[in-house]
C-alpha cells in the first residue's frame, strides 16, 4: 500500500475537518467546551481513513475528483460521518443522552 497524499489533499482535508469542528462547536447545547476539537480531530481521521485505505486500490479512473492524492468526495463523506458520530456520543457521554434529556439512574 503506498500513500500518494500529497501537501494539497492533506490542507483540503484538514480543512474539511476545522469545517466540521466548527460547526460542532457552534451547535446549540454542544457536549463539552472540546466538542469542535473532538469533532474536528474524529473528522480529519475518518476522512484520511476513508480516503487513503478503504480506497486506496482504486485507481484514479475510478475516484474523481482527486486532489493530490486525495479522494475528495469520499474524505468529505468520511469526514462529515465521522465528526456526526463523535459529535453524537460526546453529546451522550455529557448529557447522558444525545439531545439533553436528563439520564435517569
Amino acid at each position: 500500500m503506498e500513500f500518494d497524499l500529497g501537501i494539497q489533499g492533506l490542507g483540503i482535508l484538514l480543512a474539511l475537518a476545522i469545517g466540521v469542528g466548527l460547526v460542532a462547536q457552534f451547535l446549540p447545547r454542544a457536549g463539552t467546551q472540546w466538542s469542535g476539537v473532538i469533532a474536528g480531530v474524529a473528522a480529519f481521521v475518518g476522512g484520511l481513513f476513508v480516503s487513503e485505505v478503504m480506497f486506496a486500490g482504486a485507481t484514479e479512473a475510478e475516484l474523481q475528483p482527486v486532489i493530490d492524492g486525495l479522494a475528495f468526495d469520499e474524505a468529505l463523506l468520511g469526514t462529515i460521518v465521522v465528526g456526526l458520530v463523535a459529535v453524537l456520543v460526546t453529546r451522550f457521554l455529557a448529557h447522558g443522552a444525545p439531545f439533553g434529556r436528563p439520564h435517569t439512574v
